[in-house]
C-alpha cells in the first residue's frame, strides 16, 4: 500500500512540475530530503527560489487538498527550505513557499500560500 501511494505522489508530483514550467518557473530539485523533512518540489520563479508543497485528493469529501498543510507540516518545510538554502549557500536569496493543489483533474497554484 505505502508503495503505491508513493507512487501516486510522484505521479502528481510530475504533474505539478509540468504545471509549473508552463507557468514560467524552472525546476531546480524534486524530493529533497533532510533530517527534519521533505520538500516536493525547489523551483526557481526569476530570481526567487521557491519551494512547493504538492498536495492531491481524489474528491474534496475530506476538504480541499491544502487544507491538509497544517502548521507542523509547515513547520518541517520550512527547516527543510532552510537546510536546502545552507547547503547550496542560497541564504540570500528571495524564498517563497507554494501550495500545488490537485483535486481530482483541477490544479490550483496557490503563490506565497504559507
Amino acid at each position: 500500500m505505502m508503495e503505491n501511494k508513493r507512487k501516486k505522489g510522484f505521479e502528481y508530483e510530475k504533474k505539478a512540475c509540468e504545471f509549473l514550467i508552463k507557468q514560467g518557473l524552472s525546476v531546480i530539485e524534486r524530493n529533497f530530503y533532510s533530517k527534519v523533512g521533505e520538500v516536493d518540489i525547489i523551483a526557481r520563479d526569476k530570481e526567487t527560489i521557491v519551494f512547493v508543497e504538492v498536495k492531491y485528493r481524489k474528491n474534496d469529501d475530506f476538504g480541499r487538498p491544502e487544507e491538509s498543510v497544517n502548521k507542523k507540516k509547515i513547520k518541517k518545510i520550512k527547516d527543510t527550505a532552510f537546510i536546502y538554502l545552507q547547503i547550496n549557500n542560497l541564504y540570500k536569496s528571495d524564498i517563497r513557499f507554494d501550495v500545488v493543489s490537485i483535486l481530482g483533474e483541477e490544479i490550483t497554484w496557490l503563490r506565497a500560500a504559507f
